[in-house]
C-alpha cells in the first residue's frame, strides 16, 4: 500500500532535502551546532512523512483509497508564532490529508519549554467551550493570528512535554478554501507561552 512510485518519490524527496541541508551548512565554524541543525531538520521531516502516512491510513481504512487524496505538511517552529514564542527548543509537525471535505490530521511534538495549557483552568476570554485541548487549528494569514477552528486530540507523553495530536473533519467551503490557499494553520499553546509555542501553516505536500 505504500510502496507506489509516489511514496517512494516522497521519500527520495525527503532524503534530497536533508542531503541538501546539511552539504549547505558543512562549512560553518561551528560543527556541533551543524549537526545538531541537521539532525532536527532530518526528525522534521520524517515526522511529516510519517504523519502523513498514518492519515492516508485512515482514509484507506474507512474505504477511501480510491478518491483522490490532496496531502498537506505543517512544520511547527517558534519562528512562525505570531508573537513569536520569548523562548523554546520546541519542535514539532503535521501531516493532513483532504478526500473531498473530510480532513485526517496527525501530528507530533517534542521539548517543550513547559506542559501544554489546560483550558480547563487558564480558558480564554471569554471562555470557548470548543478548546478541548492546547493544539488547534486557526484560519488566518501567515503574519497574524486567526480564528480559532478546531482543537486536536492530544496524547501527551510521560513527561508532558512531548507527545501525539490528531483530528478528523468536514471543513466548511470557506475552510476548504483557507486550506486552499495557505490560511489554515495549526498551533500549541504551553503554560510557559500561554499564547503559542508552536505554529506552522498547512502547505501542500
Amino acid at each position: 500500500m505504500m510502496n507506489t512510485p509516489k511514496h517512494l518519490l516522497r521519500h527520495l524527496v525527503l532524503s534530497a532535502i536533508a542531503c541538501l541541508v546539511a552539504v549547505g551548512i558543512s562549512t560553518f565554524s561551528q560543527p556541533a551546532y551543524s549537526q545538531q541543525f541537521v539532525t532536527l531538520t532530518t526528525q522534521k521531516l520524517n515526522v511529516a512523512s510519517e504523519a502523513i502516512h498514518e492519515a492516508e491510513s485512515v482514509l484507506m481504512a474507512q474505504g477511501m483509497e480510491s478518491q483522490p487524496m490532496t496531502r498537506y505538511v505543517a512544520v511547527l517552529t517558534k519562528d512562525e508564532v505570531i508573537p513569536m514564542a520569548s523562548s523554546s527548543n520546541a519542535f514539532g509537525a503535521a501531516g493532513a490529508v483532504l478526500v473531498g471535505d473530510r480532513l485526517v490530521v496527525r501530528g507530533d511534538f517534542s521539548n517543550l519549554s513547559s506542559s501544554l495549557r489546560d483550558y480547563a483552568t487558564d480558558p480564554v476570554s471569554p471562555p470557548n467551550p470548543n478548546i478541548t485541548s492546547a493544539v488547534h487549528i486557526h484560519q488566518g494569514e501567515p503574519t497574524a493570528n486567526g480564528p480559532f477552528q478546531y482543537a486536536l486530540q492530544v496524547t501527551p507523553g510521560m513527561n508532558g512535554m512531548q507527545g501525539r495530536f490528531m483530528g478528523e473533519y468536514t471543513l466548511t467551503s470557506e475552510q476548504l478554501q483557507a486550506l486552499s490557499s495557505g490560511k489554515l494553520y495549526v498551533d500549541l499553546h504551553t503554560k510557559q507561552n500561554r499564547a503559542g509555542e508552536l505554529r506552522g501553516m498547512f502547505k501542500p505536500y
